[in-house]
C-alpha cells in the first residue's frame, strides 16, 4: 500500500519534525521546515530537490525511495538513495541515514508518520556518503550499526567521501555539516541480527559487491531485502564500480539473488521496490562487460580502444552511462585484467 499524498502533506505543512503521530524521540536536527530547491542537472541528482515517499511492504515493513523513481527508473534517469524502517513492538530499525540533513529529516518523517515508537538502530548498508552522512543528526540513544570494513574506510577516508559527494551532489547542499560518526555495533563478515519485538531483522554480508563492507538488510518473514548499492537500480541502470572488482561483484550480486524466493521483494540502493528478477539486467551487465575487456586485453588493445570496443549497446540507456560505464567500469576492469 503506497502513502504518498499523506505524508507528504505532514511534511510539507509541520517539517520534518512533524508527525502524524505523537513522537516520543526528539530529533532536534528535524526542527523547522525543508527548504526544497530546483534539480540542478550538473549534479547526478540534487539532494535539497528531492521528496522522499514511503511504501508499506508487509506489516510494519516500509521502503522510502525518491517519489519519481516510478518515472525516472525506466527512463534510466539517476535517483535519490533508497531507504526503509521496520517497526517492531520494542522500537524501530531504519535503513540508511541519507546525504544530508533534509533527506534525513525527511526519512525521519516518514517514520513517525506511521509509529510513535522509537528509532533504536540505523544500518548503514555501505562507507558511501548518501547512505552515511545523516548519521551525525542521530541522537544519542540510537546505535549506528556497519560491517567493520565499513566503519573503519569511514574513519580513514572520510574527508575523501565528503569531497566525492560535494563533486557529484553539490557543495551548496548541506554537505558542508557532516561530520563523521563511529560505528556503535560493528558487524563481521558473519553478519548481525536483532529482535525489535515481534520481527527479526538480519544485516548480511555475502562478500565484495560494491565495497568491502556491504551489507544487505533482510526481513525474513516478510522477504524484504535492502540491498544499497550493490544493486543500485532497475533496468537501464547498471552497477557503480567505483572500487572495482567487477568480477566479484557478479559473484556477489549471483550469490544474494539466488538465496532469495522469487516472490522476495528487493529495495535497490537507488530506486523503488523491485522483484529479485530485476537484477538480472545488472549482473548480466557485468558479466559482458568484463567478457568484454577481457577480448580486448587479449588483443593487446590499449584502454582508449578498449573503451571503443566495449560499447555493449544491449546495456546502454542509463543517463550516466559515459560517466560510469566509460569512465569507471570499464577502466577499472582494464587496470584490473592488466595488473
Amino acid at each position: 500500500m503506497q502513502r504518498f499524498s499523506p505524508v507528504l502533506l505532514a511534511l510539507l505543512v509541520a517539517g520534518c519534525g512533524g508527525s502524524a503521530t505523537e513522537a516520543t524521540q526528539t530529533f532536534r536536527a528535524c526542527d523547522g521546515a525543508p527548504s526544497f530547491v530546483e534539480p540542478n542537472p550538473a549534479y547526478a541528482w540534487t539532494p535539497n530537490a528531492i521528496r522522499l515517499v514511503s511504501e508499506e511492504l508487509a506489516p510494519g515493513v516500509f521502503a522510502i525511495y525518491d517519489r519519481d523513481a516510478a518515472e525516472h527508473g525506466p527512463a534510466g534517469i539517476p535517483l535519490a538513495t533508497s531507504g526503509g524502517f521496520v517497526v517492531g513492538e520494542d522500537g524501530v530499525l531504519m535503513v540508511e541515514s541519507m546525504i544530508n540533513r533534509q533527506l534525513f529529516c525527511q526519512a525521519v518523517a516518514l517514520v513517525q508518520a506511521e509509529t510513535d515508537r522509537p528509532i533504536r538502530y540505523v544500518v548503514n548498508t555501505s562507507s558511501h556518503g548518501d547512505h552515511t552522512f545523516g548519521n551525525v543528526f542521530l541522537p544519542d540513544d540510537v546505535e549506528v550499526v556497519q560491517h567493520e570494513q565499513t566503519a573503519d574506510y569511514i574513519a580513514a577516508n572520510f574527508d575523501e567521501d565528503v569531497a566525492f559527494m560535494e563533486a557529484n551532489f553539490g557543495a551548496d547542499q548541506g554537505i558542508d555539516e557532516i561530520e563523521p560518526v563511529a560505528a556503535d555495533i560493528r558487524v563481521s563478515d558473519d553478519g548481525w541480527s536483532v529482535d525489535l519485538g515481534g520481527v527479526t531483522v538480519e544485516a548480511r554480508h555475502y562478500g565484495f559487491a560494491q565495497t568491502p563492507g556491504d551489507l544487505f538488510v533482510y526481513v525474513p518473514d516478510a522477504k524484504v531485502l535492502w540491498t544499497g548499492n550493490a544493486f543500485v537500480t532497475e533496468e537501464p541502470g547498471i552497477p557503480w564500480l567505483l572500487a572495482g572488482n567487477g568480477a566479484a561483484a557478479e559473484v556477489t550480486l549471483t550469490a544474494v539473488q539466488a538465496s532469495l524466493p522469487a516472490d522476495a521483494i528487493v529495495v535497490p540502493g537507488h530506486g523503488r521496490p523491485l522483484a529479485p528478477a530485476a537484477m538480472d539486467f545488472s549482473i548480466d551487465y557485468l558479466r559482458a562487460m568484463i567478457a568484454g575487456v577481457e577480448a580486448a586485453v587479449d588483443d593487446g588493445l590499449d584502454l582508449e580502444a578498449t573503451v571503443a570496443a566495449v560499447d555493449l549497446p544491449d546495456y546502454q540507456g542509463y543517463r550516466l552511462w559515459d560517466w560510469i560505464h566509460k569512465q569507471v567500469n570499464v577502466p577499472n576492469t582494464y587496470a584490473e585484467l592488466n595488473q
